[in-house]
């Protein structure tokens, strides 16, 4: 298959995982458990056919019975340190959320077909978040905040997580692409205009992650891709799950199409599979997967 088949044939696959999580079930919350209960069977099967064991890791939100999906390719060389790869799977109830995190989840499953059978020398640690949105955002019950909690009380040793978070909303127009106001304005000019690129996200002490992330990505992909380390003071970075294993003391990084800083449809109703662009969404796999592979050691 040639190359351009095969990205052909990855956007069609993506196409088709946010139809069924956006379209089918729709909004994944804990005020419908059948939604959360379809979509959690939804990943488990895809991981399962990918030829994965799945394990679960259960809590109580809501005083309800939830999981984070949890798969590994454990390390060659240096097993004991773990890079954690997540995207949260459940949405808002006002939202069917294909971007928000249809998007990511469906690249969290792509990849996971991708990395099958390969071998690093960190141990690799896919998941699939619980409940990282509201009422739950930074109140304990975040899928991440229990993991990571976990890591910290387990003294694992993860060298990094990636949190997935919205990557599926691209736009070329100019002015498409807005910028925090708390961005300090020397680093303003740096940010682009247009909503083409993937941005990595991370705190200060997340800066030798990053810099990992960036060269493996750039390596894999043309899609343009803008690397940040900045003061947790701007409330926008710690707005996903890579803040949960920030205050467990642990790098980590956001990868996003930035979220309200360019689509619309964030927690609307509008929110739907027919506005993502999935040639991009395409071209965002390789990128995380070549990530993968600088920060694990492939």
């Amino acid at each position: 298959m040639s190359e351009t088949s095969e990205k052909t044939a990855l956007a069609a696959m993506l196409r088709q995982h946010v139809d069924r999580l956006a379209g089918l079930i729709g909004p994944r919350h804990l005020g419908k458990p059948s939604t959360m209960a379809a979509t959690q069977t939804l990943i488990e099967n895809e991981l399962t056919q990918a030829g994965y064991i799945v394990t679960k890791e259960t809590y109580l939100a809501l005083a309800q019975p939830v999981f984070n999906l949890i798969v590994e390719l454990p390390g060659t060389r240096r097993p004991d340190e773990i890079l954690v790869v997540g995207a949260h799977y459940d949405t808002v109830s006002t939202t069917p959320g294909a971007d928000d995190n249809a998007s990511a989840v469906a690249v969290l499953i792509e990849v996971a077909k991708r990395l099958q059978g390969k071998r690093f020398q960190r141990t690799v640690r896919l998941i699939a978040l619980a409940c990282e949105e509201p009422p739950h955002y930074h109140l304990g019950e975040m899928g991440s905040q229990i993991h990571a909690r976990g890591c910290r009380e387990r003294n694992e040793k993860v060298v990094g997580m990636l949190a997935l978070e919205m990557l599926g909303y691209f736009r070329d127009e100019p002015g498409s692409q807005q910028i925090p106001k708390t961005i300090p304005k020397l680093i303003r000019w740096f940010i682009p205009t247009k909503a083409n690129f993937v941005a990595a996200v991370g705190n200060l002490s997340s800066c030798r992650l990053l810099w990992k992330f960036r060269r493996g990505f750039k390596r894999s992909t043309k899609l343009p891709l803008l690397s940040l380390a900045l003061p947790e003071k701007i409330e926008e970075i710690r707005r996903s799950d890579n803040s949960s294993f920030w205050d467990q003391g642990y790098p980590a990084l956001m990868i996003t199409d930035t979220s309200f800083l360019r689509n619309p449809h964030y927690h609307q109703p509008t929110d739907t599979p027919d506005t993502l662009d999935y040639e991009r969404m395409a071209e965002v796999v390789p990128g995380v997967c070549g990530a993968i592979v600088a920060i694990a050691g492939g």
